[in-house]
Formats: C-alpha cells, structure tokens, sequence
C-alpha cells in the first residue's frame, strides 16, 4: 500500500512525499483508513512504529473541513504524558500540515502561561497538551471544549502509570459525547482497559506486535541488589571485565547519571553522561567520543538514549530500571546488533518490583536472575509467577517480608567472575533485622559469603 491510496488530499501527500516517505507503516496502514471513516480506536503500539502520524495524517485531513461550531477552543486535543512527546506530536503536525492552514500549539506544564493564554485568545485547530496543565486552563476558564471532533489519548498507559487518570477522566467529562476517540498504547493492562470502556464509543482494535524478536542475539541478566552500595559493587565488578568492551549503562535521573559517571572515572573507567540539560553540541561530542573509543562507558537517560546509535555496544546495563516497560525495550536494543550478540544485564532493587513485574509482563518472560560470587545478595526476590501471566505484587498471601534467618538459603553462585575481596563484605549491622511492610516481595536472606 501507498500513502496515496489511503485517500489523503493532495496537499497532505506533498508533505508527506518531501518527507522522503511513500510506504505507510503497518499503523499507519491499519489506523488512518478507520480514523477517516470516524470509527474511536484503540491500538497497541510501541514508539518507533510511526503511530504519531496514523493520528496526526488523519486529524489533519479532518481540518482540511471547515468547522461548523464556533468558538475558540481546539478542534484537535492530543493529551500527551511527557514535554518530549508532545514536542514530537507538534513537530508531526507541522511538517505533515505545512500546506493545510491550520494554527496549532502545546500547553505544557512547566512552561509559561503568558505564551499559552496568547494562543487560546483566538481561534486553535490543534492543541497538544499535558493532562495537568490543560486541566489547569480548564478550570481558569482559558480554554473551552465545545469545538473539540479528535481527541488523542497518547501512550495512554504512561499517562496512567504517572497518575493523570483523575485529570484525564476530568478533562474527558468537559468534551462533547459526540466526539471521535483515539487511544494509542504500548501495553494493554486492565487499567488501560478501563479507562478505553470509560472514554471509547465501540472502539475498532489493533494490535501490533511486541518487537522483541530483534532482541533473539542479546542475552538478558538479572541481579537483586540490596541498595545503592551493593548496586555500585555490582557495577565495578562488571565493567572491570575484560569482555565489556563499550557499554551504556542507564541511570534514573540526569544528577545521578552525572555522579555515575564522575565516580567511574575517579575509579580508572572512562566514562561519560548523556542526559536532556547537556546542549545538543556537548552531546553530539560525547557521542562521538564513544565512537572512537576515548570513553568505554556512557552513563545516560532514557530521553537522551532515544535514538542513540553506537556500533559495538557490548553490554548494556541498567543500574535503575526503567519505570515504563517499553523503555526496557529500547535500551537493551543498543546492543546486539547488526548480527552482533550483547548482553543486557539489569539491577533491581525492592523499590524497583512493580517496575520488574511491568518488564516481564511486556516481554513476556521472565528475567534470569545471576550472582555473582562474593557480591550475592542478602535479599532474594520472591516473584509469584513470570512473563504474560504474572500477578501483581502482595496479591498473594505468600507475598511478604520474612526476618533474616541463620545461613539457610544462602545464594548459590553462577560463577561468574571474581570476587571484589573486602570490598564484597557487608559492614556487621549494616542493614535492618526487618524490612518494611510496604516492600512486599522480598524476604532477606544470610550474609553475604565471607571472602
């Protein structure tokens, strides 16, 4: 199929063709045709397959119409989790919009309010938005739904993960009911369902699938680690191996990546940060030292990764896991690659559980989880079940804390590597004799084995 026998107009097309694009993705292909008939959608896509332009190509030959309601407010609402991905959704808008003439704009918590009300004072077509912000408007009076036709619910199931549910069905309840919905998401959890059954009017479905198969070449580990420290002694152990040859290894925040990196180098391991506050010329370098090979390990984020493109990525390490599932796809992807076999190895930690059970629920398996002699952990996780089918944590009465108990169950060893000697050995009354409830499925183990 072509772009030009989904009907598009020819203003449309030409855009889309100084693009350098003539072939829909399977999307595009499946979602515009039944946006266009006005049909509400759910579909279950990850970033990367084009799912930005299978709403934005179709909302933009909806304007090509005139509205018949007056007013100012949007005809188009594209709700967005994050400033990043509404920033891609405008700039769709306006390279496949450049010869329809449409006003378009972002509300985005953050930024100021002078800028925004200058763009709700007159007449919008599009507006992507923030649940937060755009509830804000909302509420002031700034902005009014009478107008809105589309309304786009983009990675639904981030939105709800960073708790915008409240404000999303608060916003929903200020549209028209005569309106056409459509809700994109990367994993289709209950949750996600309900909010389709709340919002959708008889949606169609699509479904693409997870990309995983691309990942057959990188072998995945798991480690517990029982807090930072211990993270930090796992970390030293693996990059003193000879065998992580280049490596990117992902940190939760920009400050921590920062330290990361910092406290690597101190230690004799060249090493850089990449995250969102370095300007687009400072990150380009570093990337390109990496290229040469004048630092080994890049410490990065997951905005400043997306995309990233490194030959000869060895391993990737995910000192934090990431919060959202598909995000886990997308780091161990910079490994393995081009017929090269990697290695993805990830630290978890009992704050990070629920985040594990997302991954594993998303890959649909579980994570093989590894210790390495003389850095095996007090703590063992104690997951109910793995891949599609897994619980969520503390819904099994067998889900609990348990206090530490004499040298029974002490962690067997994979063997893998050497020990770190004294620097392996847990101070005597470092950790606490009992975890707090809140932590639901871990339970301590023994010491770790005296070297």
């Amino acid at each position: 199929m072509t772009f030009e026998e989904l009907n598009l107009s020819p203003a449309i097309l030409k855009a889309i063709t100084a693009c350098g694009y003539t072939t829909p993705t399977p999307v595009q292909e499946q979602a515009i045709p039944l946006v266009m008939a006005g049909s509400d959608l759910i579909a279950t896509a990850q970033t990367g397959t084009g799912k930005t332009a299978a709403f934005v190509l179709p909302a933009l030959e909806r304007l090509t119409v005139p509205s018949k309601v007056p007013g100012k407010g949007p005809r188009i609402l594209v709700l967005t989790p994050t400033r990043e991905l509404a920033s891609q959704v405008m700039d769709a808008a306006c390279k496949y919009g450049r010869g329809v003439r449409i006003r378009c704009g972002s509300i985005l918590g953050g930024m100021p309010y002078r800028e925004q009300m200058r763009l709700l004072s007159a007449p919008v077509d599009i507006i992507v938005a923030t649940p937060g912000r755009l509830l804000d408007h909302l509420e002031r009076g700034s902005v009014r739904l009478d107008r809105l036709e589309m309304l786009v619910l983009d990675e639904a199931d981030r939105m709800l993960d960073m708790g915008f549910s409240e404000d999303m069905e608060k916003i929903v309840s200020r549209a028209p009911t005569e309106r056409q919905t459509l809700m994109f998401t990367a994993t289709m959890e209950k949750s996600v369902l309900g909010l389709a059954e709340k919002m959708l009017n008889n949606p169609q479905r699509i479904e693409l699938a997870v990309r995983t198969s691309s990942h057959a070449l990188i072998e995945q580990r798991l480690h517990v680690a029982d807090n930072l420290s211990h993270k930090k002694e796992l970390l030293r152990h693996l990059v003193s191996d000879a065998s992580l040859t280049r490596a990117i290894i992902f940190s939760a925040t920009k400050r921590d990546a920062d330290e990361l990196a910092r406290e690597l180098s101190r230690n004799g391991y060249p090493a850089a940060a990449l995250h969102g506050d370095m300007n687009q010329i400072a990150r380009n370098k570093t990337i390109e030292r990496m290229r040469r090979g004048a630092i080994r390990l890049l410490v990065a984020t997951d905005v400043a990764a997306r995309g990233l493109d490194v030959n000869g990525v060895s391993h990737v390490i995910n000192f934090d896991l990431p919060r959202f599932a598909e995000d886990y796809v997308h780091r161990i992807g910079r490994t393995g690659r081009a017929g090269a076999n990697g290695i993805a190895i990830s630290f978890v930690s009992s704050s990070e559980l629920s985040y594990l059970e997302r991954i594993e629920r998303f890959i649909g398996k579980r994570l093989p989880e590894k210790n390495i002699e003389g850095l095996a952990p007090l703590s063992v996780l104690r997951r109910i079940s793995g891949g599609n089918g897994s619980k969520r944590p503390g819904n099994s009465p067998g889900s609990r804390f348990a206090k530490p108990g004499g040298n029974k169950g002490k962690p067997a060893s994979s063997g893998q590597g050497k020990s770190w000697g004294a620097t392996a050995k847990p101070a005597a009354g470092a950790r606490p004799s009992r975890a707090p409830a809140h932590q639901p499925v871990i339970e301590y183990r023994s010491r770790r084995p005296q070297v």
